[in-house]
C-alpha cells in the first residue's frame, strides 16, 4: 500500500514537470547537503558539535572500562568473597550498566542530545536557504524547486537545473555587502548576475570559459614577449657600456697601466685567497672542535634519556610488586576471617 502510494505521487510529481516543461515554465532543485557543507557557519557549529560528541563518546567508553575492570575483578576474587559481598558487587556493576545506558540514551538516543543541537545548528540555515530559493524563484520566475537532498525520489537531474551555487551567492551576499561600499556592491552585483547567468546556460558558460582561456594564453604570450624585450635591452645595455670602457682606456690609458692594475689585482687576489683560506682553516678547526661536543651531548642525552627508563621501570615494577603483596595479604586476612567464622559455626 505504501509503495502504490509513493508511486502515485512520483507519477504525479513526473507528470506535472513534465506539463510545466511544455507550457515553457521553469523548473529547478538544490542539493541541501551541497549549500550546508559550503556554509562557514555551519561548518564551524558541526565542528563543535563533533568535539562534543566525542567527548560524550569518551565519557561512555571510561564507563565500560570502569565496568568491565569491576567484572574482571569479581571473577578473579569470587572464591575468596562470600555470597552477600558477590551479590553486592554484582547489584554495583548492574547499577553501573544501567548508569552507562541512560547516560548513552541521553546524548546518542532518538530525543538525546546531540539529535536536539543537530536539528538547531540545521535549523536558521535551512530557514535562510527558503529565503534565498523564494528570492531566486520570484527573480528567475522559477515555477518548481525541488530539494535533490530530500525524501523525494529524483531518478535525473541535468546539472543546468541546479541552483545550488545561486544560493550559496545568496547567503553569502549579505555578509559581504556589509563590508563593501555602494560602487563595490554594484560591481558585486554585476558580477553575481553575469554568474547566474552562466549557471543557467551552459552554452554561455562553455563560450565564456573558451574567451578566458583564450585571453589568459594570449596575456601569457605577450607577458613571455616583455620579457624577452626586457632580456635582449639589458644585455644591449650591457655590451655597449662595455665598448665604452674600452675606447676611453684606449683613449686616455696605456698598455703598461692595464698591465700594472691587473698585477695589483693578482696580488690583492692572492691576499684575499690567503684570507679567505685563512678563514676556511679556522672555520674548519671550528667545525671539528664542535662535532665532538655534539657528539658528546648526544651521547650525554642519550645516556639520560636510559637513566630515566630504567628508573620508571624499576619504579612500575616495585609498585607492581607491593600492589601484589597487598592482595596477598587482603586474600590472607579474607581467608582467615572467613575460616574463623566457620569455627564459630562449628
Amino acid at each position: 500500500m505504501r509503495k502504490e502510494f509513493l508511486f502515485i505521487i512520483l507519477s504525479f510529481i513526473v507528470a506535472t514537470t513534465i506539463n510545466a516543461q511544455t507550457k515553457g515554465n521553469k523548473v529547478g532543485y538544490i542539493d541541501m547537503e551541497y549549500i550546508l557543507q559550503n556554509v562557514p557557519d555551519y561548518i564551524e557549529a558541526k565542528a563543535q558539535l563533533e568535539q562534543k560528541a566525542q567527548k560524550w563518546k569518551q565519557e561512555i567508553e571510561d564507563k565500560k572500562l570502569e565496568i568491565n575492570k569491576l567484572t574482571e575483578a569479581l571473577k578473579a576474587e569470587k572464591p575468596l568473597l562470600t555470597a552477600e559481598l558477590i551479590e553486592e558487587r554484582e547489584t554495583e556493576i548492574k547499577f553501573l550498566e544501567s548508569e552507562k545506558l541512560d547516560y548513552q540514551q541521553k546524548r546518542f538516543g532518538p530525543n538525546g542530545d546531540l539529535i536536539i543541537l543537530k536539528s538547531g545548528l540545521v535549523k536558521p540555515i535551512q530557514d535562510q536557504v527558503f529565503t534565498a530559493v523564494q528570492d531566486i524563484a520570484e527573480a528567475k520566475k522559477y515555477d518548481f524547486i525541488f530539494d535533490k537532498s530530500s525524501h523525494l525520489t529524483i531518478l535525473f537531474a541535468a546539472k543546468r537545473f541546479d541552483i545550488s551555487d545561486q544560493v550559496i551567492r545568496v547567503l553569502n551576499r549579505t555578509e559581504k555587502r556589509e563590508q563593501l561600499t555602494k560602487k563595490q556592491q554594484k560591481e558585486e552585483e554585476a558580477k553575481e548576475n553575469k554568474e547566474d547567468e552562466l549557471d543557467e546556460n551552459p552554452v554561455l558558460a562553455e563560450r565564456e570559459k573558451a574567451l578566458l582561456d583564450k585571453k589568459a594564453a594570449r596575456e601569457k604570450l605577450v607577458a613571455d614577449k616583455k620579457a624577452a624585450q626586457e632580456e635582449a635591452r639589458k644585455q644591449y645595455e650591457e655590451k655597449r657600456k662595455q665598448l665604452l670602457a674600452e675606447r676611453e682606456a684606449k683613449k686616455n690609458g696605456t698598455v703598461v697601466a692595464p698591465a700594472k692594475t691587473v698585477t695589483e689585482n693578482t696580488s690583492t687576489t692572492g691576499s684575499t685567497t690567503e684570507k679567505t683560506s685563512t678563514a676556511t682553516e679556522a672555520k674548519t678547526t671550528t667545525t671539528e672542535e664542535v662535532k665532538p661536543n655534539i657528539q658528546e651531548e648526544r651521547k650525554k642525552a642519550l645516556e639520560e634519556k636510559r637513566k630515566k627508563i630504567l628508573e620508571e621501570r624499576e619504579a612500575t615494577k616495585k609498585a607492581a610488586e607491593e600492589k601484589r603483596l597487598k592482595e596477598i595479604q587482603e586474600r590472607e586476612a579474607l581467608k582467615k576471617a572467613n575460616e574463623e567464622k566457620l569455627k564459630e559455626k562449628n
